[in-house]
């Protein structure tokens, strides 16, 4: 059963359609969203030359989060194509 924190609307979990999204609560919504592990192994990120202190690879992949307020810029997160390092640099 899906139960809203919020106004406390219910619906059967078991009528959901397979594209149902499940309920945010909200200490969920104040976590920032990393790219993990599972996705990093899809390799449809986007790649540039800079390279890791870890390995000294040359290629990185890298992404782009919103994790301060909308009035200041997002951070860039890298991480290592070869030996997976993640770090990430604030404009």
């Amino acid at each position: 059963m899906f139960i809203c924190s919020k106004c406390s609307f219910t619906k059967d979990a078991a009528k959901q359609e397979s594209t149902a999204v499940a309920p945010i609560d909200r200490m969920q919504q104040d976590q920032v969203a990393v790219i993990g592990e599972e996705e990093a192994k899809i390799r449809t990120m986007p790649t540039m030359r800079s390279e890791c202190s870890k390995c000294h690879n040359n290629e990185v992949y890298w992404w782009m989060v919103q994790t301060r307020g909308a009035d200041e810029s997002p951070t860039q997160f890298f991480r290592c194509t070869q030996c997976g390092y993640t770090w990430r640099e604030s404009a």
